[in-house]
């Protein structure tokens, strides 16, 4: 599903989707009426602009993730500011790409962001690690006396946990560990679930709090 305010714009990019054999069940042209048509076409990736009227695009973002946290968001954006890029991810994105992008790195970006990857436009990437950083070195809330006992993962699925914190790709993963793409996205999907995590970002978050990058 495509969303940006500029119909010659939407159109364009949803016909290059299609061209690309994508199946474009929607689009939409403010907030509102996307919210609307993503709830009735469900589809499982979101090409979104953050500039909409009605209704902002991280807005978008935020109630359409938490009704459905299977979406994957490729925010599609004129702007490149930090603040932007941050909001976006904080609120479901899965990945940032520049409205200067070609249309071989956009179909691409939909390609990868479908099977979960984290797609950023270069420089971008680093900086939404860094923040991570930042947050994971930040005191933790002392836990609760109720607070349940951390999940307990698989040697395999703390193995592929640390690789995707590092910013491995899914094939990278695949090639480093000997096994199948399918296999690393069912121990992440795993992983997701007992962590009670919604996105990859997410995942590369917890994983770095716990200083599993450095390992």
């Amino acid at each position: 599903m495509v969303v940006d305010d500029h119909p010659m714009w939407r159109d364009a990019v949803a016909r290059d989707l299609a061209e690309s054999g994508f199946d474009v069940v929607a689009t939409a042209g403010d907030g509102e009426q996307a919210v609307r048509r993503a709830h009735a076409a469900a589809p499982d990736v979101l090409v979104l602009d953050l500039n909409l009227p009605a209704k902002p695009g991280v807005r978008v973002c935020k109630e359409l993730v938490g009704a459905n946290p299977a979406l994957r968001v490729l925010v599609l954006s004129a702007s490149g500011e930090h603040a932007d890029v941050l909001e976006a991810v904080k609120s479901g994105a899965t990945g940032y790409l520049l409205k200067s992008a070609s249309t071989e790195e956009l179909i691409d970006a939909v390609r990868r962001t479908a099977v979960g990857d984290p797609v950023f436009t270069p420089g971008l990437a680093g900086l939404v690690l860094g923040e991570y950083r930042r947050l994971a070195s930040e005191p933790a809330p002392a836990p609760g006396a109720d607070e349940p006992k951390a999940p307990q993962l698989t040697d395999r699925e703390t193995e592929v946990l640390r690789l995707v914190a590092k910013g491995l790709s899914y094939k990278q993963i695949a090639e480093r560990l000997v096994i199948s793409h399918r296999t690393v996205q069912n121990h992440v999907q795993n992983t997701l679930g007992k962590l009670q995590l919604h996105n990859r970002v997410e995942l590369v978050r917890y994983a770095i709090e716990r200083g599993l990058d450095d390992e």
